[in-house]
């Protein structure tokens, strides 16, 4: 059969002082019936799939080091795999990324303002949060959720108009920490909620009857990494037990079909599920909170990319409840803006089967109201996605998440 794929290819040449350097291109490959559940690569190619399907109709988005370039050409042709090419030279767009947020940084230093629409070291990120907090604190309070593995601090911001344990709702971003999107949009939400209320009818309604809890960056040292050493690391850093390989996929060690399908039990892989459900500070620390916060309503995630709306499960493919009578009003939320599609649907039936994720436990564990984000885009610039989208993509994500709060808000007693 005639399939499609998309690449991304990239060179790797690792120099561990300074930035890993990423020469080579992304690229499309397109998933007919059996891919790639029937096609396996080599491993010598080392690819790095960013977008990895296993639902026919979307396409494979692949990172290609330089260097397996031809023998990956050589063995898509003679396996009538057809590609696209999405970004010729990786390199050139992370040199183009690096170039805009020294120039921001700069702005910023005369200017003495945090720029939205800049991504930013995760240490201006947490310092924005500060401020937040600070300007708002009538409304706005910052809680130390715990510490990474690197004993990072966990920040999440508690916004609250007073009362007892009330309804609340769960926001939190950068779990994968290459997906630079999700973080920058969660401080601009957390701006927007704390600037907004009084004002806005809404966000007030909502703070009347329920607290918010945003955790921005849910895997410091994980993001610490992508803007030090290697843009594209998705996993924490913890060390494993004897392996050379480095961290876990903290979205396939929650304790929700720990182990399962979709999730790797090789440290080497992106898709590691690490040694035991929970053994990542990161993730042990939000269910840890959860479970102290007993009226927790909503839990909500963002990622990115690929522009999806996801309710459970990942882990298996029976559906719970439809919900999507729920969130295909948030996907149209999400769209009146700027006119950007959302695809809605289970995580297994949208993208794959995938356990061990933070969705699946928190709705297992109760809450009804567990839905993940894949924010922009659809593969033009993955997880690149220049800056100049940050706001653009912050404005449409907070209406499809006001469409849900208020919704729970609606029907929480």
């Amino acid at each position: 059969s005639n399939m499609k794929l998309i690449l991304v290819f990239s060179a790797l040449f690792g120099a561990s002082l300074c930035l890993e350097t990423f020469v080579g291109a992304l690229g499309k490959l397109s998933a007919e019936h059996a891919f790639p559940n029937q096609i396996y690569f080599p491993s010598s190619f080392q690819l790095d799939f960013w977008l990895n399907p296993s639902t026919p109709s979307l396409p494979v988005d692949v990172r290609i080091p330089f260097n397996s370039l031809q023998a990956v050409k050589v063995f898509l042709e003679s396996n009538n795999i057809e590609y696209s090419i999405l970004i010729e030279d990786l390199q050139v767009v992370l040199d183009e990324e690096k170039q805009d947020m020294a120039r921001s940084q700069q702005r910023e230093r005369s200017s003495n303002t945090f720029n939205y629409g800049a991504y930013h070291s995760l240490a201006a990120i947490y310092e924005e949060l500060d401020n937040i907090a600070q300007e708002h604190s009538s409304i706005v309070s910052k809680l130390k959720i715990g510490e990474s593995y690197e004993k990072r601090p966990l920040y999440v911001l508690k916004f609250s108009t007073g009362g007892t344990n009330r309804p609340a709702i769960w926001i939190d971003a950068g779990i994968h920490s290459r997906e630079w999107v999700t973080q920058a949009s969660a401080v601009w939400i957390a701006n927007k909620i704390a600037s907004d209320y009084g004002s806005d009818p809404s966000i007030t309604s909502l703070l009347k009857k329920m607290d918010i809890f945003l955790l921005a960056v849910t895997n410091p040292d994980g993001y610490e990494f992508t803007q030090t050493k290697n843009r594209m690391w998705r996993k924490t850093r913890s060390k494993i037990q004897g392996s050379l390989c480095v961290g876990v996929d903290p979205n396939r060690n929650w304790d929700a079909g720990f182990g399962g399908p979709g999730a790797s039990n090789n440290p080497c892989s992106d898709s590691y599920h690490g040694p035991s459900a929970n053994s990542e500070v990161e993730v042990k620390s939000i269910v840890d909170f959860i479970k102290n916060h007993g009226n927790t309503v909503a839990f909500l995630t963002l990622h990115s990319y690929s522009q999806l709306l996801m309710y459970p499960y990942g882990y298996k493919c029976t559906k719970p409840a439809d919900y999507a009578e729920l969130v295909r009003p948030a996907a149209s939320s999400v769209r009146s803006l700027y006119g950007t599609a959302y695809k809605v649907g289970s995580i297994c039936s949208t993208i794959y089967q995938a356990s061990g994720g933070s969705i699946d436990w928190s709705y297992d564990y109760g809450i009804k109201y567990s839905f993940a984000f894949e924010l922009r885009d659809t593969g033009s610039y993955g997880f690149l996605l220049p800056a100049s989208q940050i706001i653009p993509t912050a404005e449409e994500t907070w209406l499809g998440l006001k469409t849900i709060m208020e919704h729970v808000r609606d029907n929480t007693y």
